[in-house]
C-alpha cells in the first residue's frame, strides 16, 4: 500500500488562500488552474472536510479551513527554517534567487553585481524583475528587493543600507559649447531644461542646496522645464543629444560623465537625496544564496553611488 504524502497539496492550498483565487495561485505556481483545483480537492478528500467555500465569483475559508491554514503556515515556516539550517552548512550557495529591482538603477548598478555571482557560483541562478513598482516580497515570492527612498513596510522586513542616491545636474559638452556653462542656480534661467514628470505632472527642480564653502545658507530654486519625461534614462538620452540640462541621479550621471557624453555642472549644488536599501523577508537565519547576494551589493554598490561604505544590518 502506497504511503500518502502528508504535505501533498498543502503548499498549493496555502497559495490559493494567499492569492485569493485559483487562477492567481496557478499563475504564481506556474501550473494550470485545473491542476490547482485538483490538488485542493485531493487534499480535502484526504482530510475528509471542506476547506474552502467557493462559487463562480469568490471563495472563503470554512471554519475548519481557517484553522488548518494557520497550522499549515506554521508548519511551512518550520520547514523553511530547517532548510535554512541545512543551507547554512553548505560551502557554495545554490538554488534560485528572485530579486525585484528598480528599472534604471537595477539595470545599471544591481544587475552587473548579481549576474557576476552566477560565474562565481555555478549552482546559483538569478531571476531579476525590473520594475519601479513596490512589490510585496512575501505575497509575490521575492527573496530580495532593492528600494530607493523611504521604507514603509520595514516592520515586516529586514533591511541593509547600500548607500545614498544624490541628484546632480549635467549637460552635454555640445550643449554647453552652444549655450555656455551656468555658474549659479540663477544662471539656469533661460537655459533649456529637461525635467522629470510623475503621472503627467512635472516635478519641480526644488530644494537645491549648496555644499560649497561660499553659501552655507543653501538656496531653493524653481526651474521651469520645457521638456519632461517619466523615465530617467530617456531624460539622460535627451541630455546627451543636446536638448538641455538634466537633473539626474548621481549613479546615472556619473556613467555618462565617464564616457564624456555629459558634463557635471554646478557640482557645489545638490538636490534631494534618497537612501537605497536591500530588503528581504525576516528570517531566523539567512540562506546562503541570499547572504552572498547581500554581501556583494554592500561591497560594490557604494562605489557606484560615490558614497561612504554602507552601514551594518538593521532588523
Amino acid at each position: 500500500m502506497a504511503v500518502k504524502d502528508p504535505l501533498d497539496g498543502v503548499s498549493t492550498f496555502v497559495q490559493v488562500v494567499d492569492a485569493g483565487d485559483f487562477t492567481s495561485a496557478a499563475e504564481r505556481i506556474g501550473v494550470t488552474r485545473s491542476a490547482v483545483g485538483k490538488a485542493v480537492a485531493r487534499l480535502e478528500a484526504r482530510l475528509g472536510t471542506r476547506l474552502l467555500q467557493r462559487n463562480t465569483r469568490s471563495q472563503t475559508l470554512t471554519e475548519e479551513g481557517q484553522i488548518y491554514y494557520e497550522r499549515c503556515i506554521r508548519a511551512l515556516k518550520e520547514l523553511e527554517a530547517a532548510e535554512a539550517d541545512l543551507d547554512s552548512g553548505r560551502m557554495e550557495p545554490s538554488g534560485r534567487l528572485r530579486v525585484s529591482v528598480p528599472e534604471g538603477f537595477g539595470q545599471l548598478c544591481v544587475a552587473p553585481i548579481l549576474l557576476n555571482l552566477t560565474r562565481l557560483y555555478p549552482q546559483l541562478s538569478i531571476d531579476l524583475s525590473f520594475s519601479d513598482r513596490i512589490v510585496d516580497l512575501v505575497e509575490e515570492g521575492f527573496d530580495l528587493a532593492i528600494r530607493i527612498g523611504p521604507l514603509h513596510d520595514s516592520g515586516t522586513l529586514s533591511a541593509r543600507l547600500l548607500g545614498t542616491q544624490h541628484i546632480s545636474i549635467g549637460a552635454s559638452p555640445a550643449y554647453l559649447a552652444r549655450h555656455g556653462t551656468p555658474r549659479s542656480l540663477e544662471a539656469l534661467d533661460g537655459h533649456d531644461v529637461i525635467g522629470y514628470s510623475s503621472s503627467g505632472v512635472p516635478v519641480p527642480w526644488s530644494a537645491l542646496t549648496s555644499t560649497g564653502p561660499r553659501d552655507h545658507s543653501g538656496h531653493r530654486s524653481q526651474v521651469r522645464s520645457q521638456i519632461s519625461m517619466d523615465d530617467i534614462q530617456a531624460i539622460a538620452a535627451a541630455a546627451v543629444a543636446g536638448y538641455g540640462i538634466a537633473w539626474l541621479p548621481c549613479w546615472l550621471l556619473n556613467s555618462y560623465v565617464k564616457r564624456g557624453e555629459l558634463a557635471h555642472i554646478l557640482p557645489e549644488y545638490r538636490a534631494c537625496s534618497y537612501e537605497i536599501h536591500a530588503l528581504w523577508p525576516r528570517a531566523r537565519q539567512l540562506r546562503r544564496k541570499l547572504r552572498v547576494a547581500i554581501d556583494a551589493l554592500v561591497a560594490e554598490a557604494p562605489a557606484m553611488l560615490n558614497v561612504a561604505h554602507a552601514t551594518s544590518p538593521r532588523n
